[in-house]
């Protein structure tokens, strides 16, 4: 059986030399930390195929979630197909705008696959292994660090769990209400899991409507009320257990609820 591959291109090895300098990676560095050889790392670089079982690696090395396509790639779009999705989250459209309603199907679909492979992997693994402890994973650097030791199965089998369900809401019309940390850490990491591939989509939106779509991330933020989960898990703040963002408190309710 062959292997598959991604066909390369001179562009696609363009952009892994371009990032590979930016990271400042020697050609040795990256196809060591890719687990490949020189000359195959070069092959990239000079547009060659990529073993599909190798895309993950080169992914991870570059710190892209997925490999760049083409800048032609979306001058086709049309947000007809997105809105024809069974996960288009019309209450978040009306509410906050078509950019937030397309940043959570895509990033809804990024995240989903991330975690899928993170469950594979750790599945793979003795019990109480958790992300850190693996070689490649696609989330653990998405996550706040104070906790790394805490995502093991169990956590991201949870995780999983809540972005089904709000990918399940959808189809009720009703927006989306974050009442626990893990709700909101969910919702904040699809729109960051959207990040690159909004920033080609944008331009064929704004060249119909120049604002309506300026401030699109923000839409976790508008549901949430504030920015708490930026100031406490990605701005340095070491989080004591009587904290309402420390970990022992991640599945308790406390936002939006009536008591």
């Amino acid at each position: 059986m062959s292997v598959k591959i991604v066909k390369g291109s001179i562009e696609l090895g363009r952009k892994i030399r371009l990032r590979r300098n930016e990271l400042g990676f020697t050609i040795e560095d990256a196809a060591d930390k890719a687990g490949v050889g020189t000359k195959t790392w070069s092959r990239y670089e000079s547009g060659g195929s990529i073993r599909r079982d190798k895309v993950g690696s080169v992914c991870k090395t570059l710190n892209w979630h997925a490999l760049p396509e083409d800048e032609t790639q979306f001058q086709d779009f049309d947000i007809r197909k997105y809105k024809q999705r069974e996960v288009w989250p019309q209450a978040l459209a009306d509410n906050l705008g078509d950019a937030a309603a397309i940043s959570f199907v895509i990033g809804s679909d990024i995240l989903l696959d991330n975690i899928e492979q993170d469950l594979n992997e750790l599945s793979c693994r003795p019990k109480g292994t958790h992300l850190g402890e693996l070689e490649l994973s696609w989330l653990a650097d998405c996550l706040p660090s104070q906790f790394l030791m805490r995502y093991d199965y169990d956590f991201l089998y949870y995780l999983k769990s809540i972005l089904v369900h709000y990918r399940c809401q959808t189809v009720s019309r009703t927006c989306f209400v974050a009442h626990t940390v893990m709700e909101e850490l969910v919702l904040y990491l699809v729109m960051k899991e959207s990040e690159f591939l909004m920033e080609g989509i944008l331009p064929y939106l704004q060249a119909e409507d120049e604002d309506a779509y300026y401030d699109w991330k923000s839409w976790p933020f508008d549901l949430f009320g504030d920015m708490d989960i930026v100031t406490f898990f990605y701005s340095g703040y070491y989080l004591t257990k009587e904290n309402p963002y420390h970990f022992e408190n991640w599945r308790e309710e406390q936002f939006h609820c009536n008591r």
